[in-house]
């Protein structure tokens, strides 16, 4: 007798490498000390939020006795939060974006789900660049959508169209980029975006059809090279910017994060009214009150990046050590290397004897890659050396 539903049961069972190397980690930490263990597995920011947070949360504090200072709002969020993120959106995008275009989330992850509620019929696919954010194919899929997969070029990621052109139908809805990415640390350039766009433009004509263009940009702010980060908004009409408070003020578990929409899209009332509604009938309801109202004195604030820099830096060094390749990462907080081996498992499996926990690309969608997050103290980063480098000499490096 079947409790569940049967997708839900296929899916626990292939569940997330990111969630099993974590509980592997704690199973390692019991046995041999949390300090013998160097857990690179889940992208948990472990710097404490900027100072301003800690004033906004004593300032709301101060009106908690108040009527309906923590109730319900419109669904949509609080008029006044919408247009502040507003304002730091169209700053982005270089594109004028009214409050009335942006929906306060639970998350980026929240207006992912609400966005593809909207505008996916079941059927209907979601073309997305590999390697990518493991949790897309769920998104996608809660609403009958598919996820197809367009593979980046080896190495580098960098955004492969003739693998786009391919990856087209009928049933295309929606392309989804991340940059920075999770898990390459890739940011995209103005060339590229630009090609996608025309390319994206060209099969709306073909197939008589709204195709959008979503960037998912929670990692926004971690830019170590001062890169330029082109808008999506203008390049395209059909454009919508989908981002979060997690990482640039260490609020993930708070789950703040909005959906923009690009005001050039036809009917963007319609779009909007549905956007509010499903954010309703999905069960949010609407965004945390406690999270908009630090936001409205916290705008402008943000962790300190460049300690994530020196983290990067750190961590370059020790793959170096090891002799493993990779290209280095732009932005976001992950390395991408390349396995010792063609089976990317083997070498998890040696890094875990070794007490270091990193996360197989297959389960980004790109096998023979692992992924490493370091947002992790930087006495982390350095203690793993040891552990990266007999990994790596069991394959032949250095």
């Amino acid at each position: 007798m079947e409790l569940i539903n049967s997708g839900i049961s296929n899916a626990m069972g292939n569940s997330s490498w990111i969630r099993r190397m974590f509980e592997a980690g704690l199973e390692l930490k019991k046995q041999y000390g949390a300090d013998k263990v160097y857990d690179f597995s889940l992208g948990n920011p472990d710097l404490p939020p900027p100072p301003e947070v800690k004033r906004a949360l004593t300032s709301i504090a101060g009106h908690a006795d108040e009527p309906f200072s923590i109730g319900y709002m419109p669904n949509a969020g609080f008029t006044e939060i919408r247009e502040l993120v507003a304002r730091r959106v169209s700053a982005e995008q270089g594109r004028a974006i009214p409050g009335a275009n942006v929906i306060m989330t639970c998350g980026a992850a929240g207006g992912l789900n609400v966005f593809f509620r909207a505008v996916l019929e079941p059927g209907d696919e979601v073309i997305v660049p590999t390697p990518y954010f493991v949790e897309y194919d769920f998104y996608a899929g809660n609403f009958g959508g598919k996820l197809v997969k367009a593979p980046s070029k080896e190495l580098t990621f960098e955004l492969d169209i003739e693998a786009f052109e391919r990856a087209f139908s009928p049933r295309t809805r929606a392309v989804i980029i991340n940059s920075p990415n999770n898990p390459t640390g890739r940011i995209y350039t103005r060339a590229e975006l630009t090609a996608l766009a025309e390319l994206i433009r060209a099969m709306e004509k073909k197939y008589d059809r709204a195709i959008y263009l979503v960037s998912d940009e929670p990692y926004r702010f971690l830019n170590f090279a001062g890169s330029e980060l082109p808008p999506v908004m203008g390049l395209f009409p059909h454009a919508v910017v989908i981002g979060s408070y997690s990482k640039n003020l260490s609020l993930a578990g708070e789950r703040l994060g909005y959906i923009a929409v690009d005001s050039g899209i036809p009917g963007v009332e319609k779009l909007m009214a549905a956007l509010t509604m499903c954010n309703r009938i999905l069960g949010f309801v609407n965004a945390p009150a406690l999270g908009q109202k630090i936001i409205a004195e916290c705008i402008d604030a943000e962790v300190d990046p460049g300690i994530y820099r020196e983290r990067r830096d750190a961590m370059a060094r020790v793959l170096d050590a090891a002799g493993i390749e990779y290209t280095m990462p732009q932005g976001a907080f992950y390395f991408f290397p390349k396995s010792p081996t063609a089976d990317e498992n083997v070498f998890i499996e040696a890094l875990l004897e070794e007490r270091v926990l990193a996360v197989p690309g297959r389960g980004f969608g790109r096998p023979g890659y692992f992924r490493v997050a370091f947002c992790v103290d930087k006495k982390v980063i350095e203690g793993a050396a040891p552990g990266f480098k007999a990994a790596a000499a069991k394959f032949g490096r250095k």
